[in-house]
């Protein structure tokens, strides 16, 4: 389980451009990464044109975003093109990310249990170290929080 204070783990993801993203490829800014469940859900969606209408204040604070899904590289590049988002989209499609990051876990809706991502969004710093997390994200009002939390 990761906890602020602590060095962030590398990680290595295809973006819908094709190109291998490296969390290290950031070094010197403020990283926000945030986890959500799956393209073209209603939940993921606002959250993504959240960030994307919001992208020009994160550049300001010295800040790129990255979201990671589970998805596959077609839905993700879809859902991409379909919102114009301005910022990588990642596809961590054999989970190895969100299990290392945990926010694989178990959950429940309407009495069935499955393995999922819950919504989670980090902030790291500059040198790589978690500065703040995110659990359990509600999407509104998310990304002025992770705004001010920079």
């Amino acid at each position: 389980m990761l906890t602020v204070g602590m060095q962030a783990p590398n990680f290595s993801l295809e973006d819908t451009d094709g190109n291998q993203i490296q969390l290290s490829d950031f070094k010197g800014k403020t990283v926000v990464v945030y986890f959500y469940p799956k393209n073209n859900t209603p939940g993921c969606t606002l959250e993504a044109q959240q960030f994307r209408n919001h992208l020009a204040d994160f550049k300001a604070k010295n800040a790129v975003v990255l979201g990671i899904t589970i998805d596959t590289l077609k839905r993700s590049c879809n859902f991409s093109d379909k919102n114009e988002l301005n910022f990588p989209i990642l596809t961590d499609t054999d989970g190895s990310v969100c299990k290392e990051y945990g926010v694989w876990q178990l959950k429940k809706n309407y009495g069935r249990e499955y393995y999922g991502i819950v919504r989670t969004t980090c902030i790291i710093d500059a040198n790589g170290i978690i500065t703040q997390l995110f659990e359990n994200v509600r999407v509104k009002n998310h990304v002025e929080e992770v705004l001010a939390a920079l």
